[in-house]
């Protein structure tokens, strides 16, 4: 445990802002963006320096007995400081920048297992390691980013951690992007192998083509055998087989049988055998049914329930 999981809190109190946590998470453009909250800007225990005296006690040999002295030490702020400005390198995506445990809403006991997985691995995550990650299966809109955002949250801001977070398919393009700048895929890949935890969202997403197998499998590869610790979120199936899938009769059959085989694809068929087999070995997986309801789509409709009609559409009387 290092200094800074001692007494980060307790400057903050009991601020309506932060709720104590001397910090506030907030969306900034499309990225979530972490700043010290205005209750801590200005620390009471070291007067702004960043650092203070601490008292230590050692033996140094047994004619001199044990004495103490005195040692500069940075101060909870500057630790804080620290952390705040390594949380904005993560890269969480802005829309889940209030996402915590204590707002999470299962409409499933799938989704309660999946927060109580997420959250375990957050409060009892080991900085001397090694960590199993978790893979979190569901359709879109059940939850899976909000928890790879609370738990990296966690990680960053209360236990010190060094994280990163990515979105498959942009990375691909971003690797892309590289190549025209005249850098290698290793450029960009080398940083997010050697992060401490790296969460990858949309797993199996993508045209599946060589470039992005060979990609995926290179960054999972390195991270494996580092035993570095990775997390997911994926809207593929953990299944092992597949399920049937029937033919739909009528003049949509082709175009809905083909989304209903892309429906029930699963993620060892996306990522190949070499990949699921490691993600095997590396993670927890929590697999979400396909009836979970889409929090989007809940949101919206109470939203249309609860707003008044535009002005101009209301009927007169």
């Amino acid at each position: 445990m290092d200094r800074g999981d001692m007494g980060i809190k307790g400057s903050g109190g009991a601020c309506g802002v932060c709720g104590g946590r001397t910090y506030v998470i907030e969306r900034q453009g499309d990225r979530a963006h972490a700043r010290i909250c205005a209750c801590s800007a200005e620390c009471s225990v070291c007067g702004g320096r960043g650092h203070l005296l601490v008292q230590r006690e050692e033996t140094f040999s047994k004619k001199v007995g044990t004495r103490k002295y005195e040692v500069l030490a940075p101060c909870a702020c500057t630790l804080r400081t620290k952390r705040v400005a390594r949380y904005n390198e993560v890269g969480m995506p802005g829309v889940v920048a209030h996402a915590g445990f204590d707002n999470f809403r299962p409409a499933k006991p799938e989704q309660d297992r999946a927060r109580s997985v997420a959250m375990h691995f957050a409060h009892h995550f080991d900085k001397a390691g090694p960590n199993k990650g978790f893979v979190l299966s569901g359709p879109v809109g059940t939850g899976k980013t909000h928890l790879l955002g609370a738990t990296l949250a966690h990680l960053v801001l209360e236990v010190g951690v060094q994280a990163r977070y990515v979105e498959i398919s942009l990375l691909y393009a971003t690797i892309r992007r590289g190549f025209q700048e005249g850098r290698s895929g290793g450029e960009i890949i080398g940083p997010l192998s050697e992060v401490e935890v790296l969460a990858i969202d949309e797993l199996g997403k993508g045209r599946g083509s060589p470039f992005e197998m060979e990609t995926l499998d290179e960054l999972i590869a390195r991270r494996y055998n580092a035993h570095r610790t990775t997390l997911f979120a994926t809207n593929y199936s953990l299944a092992y087989e597949r399920k049937n899938v029937r033919t739909v009769s009528g003049y949509h059959a082709t175009e809905d049988t083909k989304h209903a085989v892309r429906e029930a694809e699963l993620l060892r068929e996306r990522v190949g055998e070499r990949i699921y087999s490691r993600l095997c070995e590396m993670c927890t997986f929590v697999e979400l049914p396909k009836d979970t309801p889409d929090r989007r789509h809940a949101r919206q409709e109470m939203e249309s329930r609860t707003q008044p009609p535009p002005a101009g559409m209301r009927a007169s009387r």
